[in-house]
């Protein structure tokens, strides 16, 4: 994969995943959402900070296609947690990380499981230290045992 290429899926990642938190915190559907992030965040400059230029296509999917298939999604995540834990337990923004990178491991066989899981470990450390940063690995990793050998 080229480098501008790549370096645009990892901006459409963390632009997913920041969107996924606003539809969840704001019940905002998904076509109105898409075309906030198209007009007023994808590559543009706010308050002073460039936003880097994201594959919208691969935005798009990654958004819609978490929404399409939440429950499926969310089931999955929650066979993956610990026994005590209840997929309500999550912060809110780990579990939009670990509904974009499970949804990628599902539906995009197009995008290698080692990418999967290194891009979304690196949107991790955008957001939390390095304990989360490795249980958002270690549950990738089991979603991509399951569904992707």
């Amino acid at each position: 994969m080229s480098k501008p290429r790549s370096k645009a899926r990892a901006a459409a990642r963390l632009a997913a995943v920041q969107a996924l938190y606003q539809m969840d915190m704001e019940s905002i559907g998904v076509a109105r959402l898409l075309s906030e992030f198209h007009a007023h965040r994808l590559g543009a400059e706010i308050e002073d900070a460039q936003y880097a230029e994201a594959d919208i296509d691969f935005f798009d999917d990654l958004v819609a296609g978490v929404d399409a298939r939440r429950e499926e999604i969310d089931a999955l995540i929650e066979a993956k947690l610990g026994e005590q834990w209840k997929i309500g337990r999550l912060d809110k923004t780990m579990l939009q990380l670990l509904r974009a990178g499970t949804y990628e491991l599902l539906a995009r066989p197009d995008v290698p499981t080692a990418t999967v899981i290194d891009e979304y470990v690196d949107v991790a450390h955008a957001f939390f230290d390095k304990k989360d940063a490795k249980f958002v690995n270690g549950l990738l990793d089991a979603v991509a045992k399951e569904k992707r050998d």
